[in-house]
């Protein structure tokens, strides 16, 4: 996240713990319970926003074309051959912060992956901005427009800050059907990695871990209708494998900041993406697809 982004994504635990303790004491009849559980809940918020967002870096600069078997990625340039281009829209984990180097970033492994799948030379590009919501999207996909031409398909990956700022499941999951439709319309394929599993992020204590794990899973689940029906592809980037991946390696697979993935973190996610991609882009009519690898 960007330090904007940081301080809202903060700012934003506190509607979280305001929202979440009136669901926490609704069945409670003891008022010095509930305002006990309510304080509680309101100095986890304050120790968890000391935590996320302090992670104010750039990105690493990764797009370009990627080649089968190609170690670094060649300058895009209109007069460039490419195959299939590969466009990635969302929030910070789409575009990669934590990273340390651009062959972590989760569009170029996905990108790498494709081109050796496939045998494709992919071209990829990011719109994907730092601390973005599902609010953000129409504005990404109104820059792709002005830009170019629609890629072929493309990635999305965006909820985390949807839950962290507290806003509507149904309106961010409606935000997002408009975004895949617009992209579909534009005959692109469309991939989207639903809301992680922000209950495997350690810098949020329980009980207010279990408020916004809870959230995080409902909304994944609206986006994966709402994506189905948009007519893209949801894959869960929440599921219990990979949440069970998380709470056990957190060192590892988190970032310094506790709350953006690191390194390996990407890789697993990509993981979870790239088959389903693949899949997607060998069903696309009159790409010149290899089938390497099957």
């Amino acid at each position: 996240m960007t330090a904007s982004g940081g301080q809202k994504s903060r700012r934003g635990l506190r509607t979280v713990v305001v929202t979440g303790a009136t669901t926490v004491l609704a069945g409670s009849g003891a008022g010095t319970v509930s305002w006990a559980t309510y304080r509680l809940l309101m100095t986890q918020a304050g120790a968890a926003r000391a935590v996320i967002g302090r992670d104010t870096s750039k990105p690493p600069e990764a797009d370009g074309v990627y080649a089968p078997g190609a170690a670094l990625p060649e300058p895009w340039r209109k007069t460039t051959p490419v195959d299939l281009h590969l466009m990635v829209f969302g929030d910070s984990t789409a575009a990669g912060l934590g990273c340390l180097g651009a062959a972590d970033v989760p569009g170029v492994r996905l990108a790498r992956g494709l081109a050796d799948a496939t045998g494709l030379r992919i071209r990829l590009s990011t719109k994907a901005i730092s601390g973005a919501t599902s609010k953000g999207l129409a504005g990404q996909v109104d820059a792709m427009f002005v830009a170019g031409p629609p890629p072929d398909a493309a990635v999305i990956l965006v909820g985390a800050n949807d839950i962290t700022k507290k806003h509507s499941i149904r309106a961010s999951a409606r935000r997002l059907a408009s975004a895949v439709a617009r992209l579909r319309e534009a005959d692109a394929l469309v991939v989207v990695g639903t809301c992680p599993n922000l209950g495997t992020v350690v810098a949020i204590p329980q009980p207010l871990r279990t408020i916004v794990a809870n959230w995080s899973v409902r909304l994944a689940k609206a986006q994966t209708v709402a994506t189905t029906v948009a007519g893209g592809v949801a894959v869960p980037m929440g599921s219990p494998l990979v949440a069970s991946e998380f709470r056990a390696a957190p060192e590892i697979l988190f970032a310094t900041d506790g709350f953006h993935p690191s390194a390996a973190g990407y890789e697993l996610a990509a993981a979870q993406l790239l088959p389903v991609l693949i899949e997607q882009v060998r069903g696309r009519p009159g790409l010149p697809v290899a089938h390497r690898g099957t």
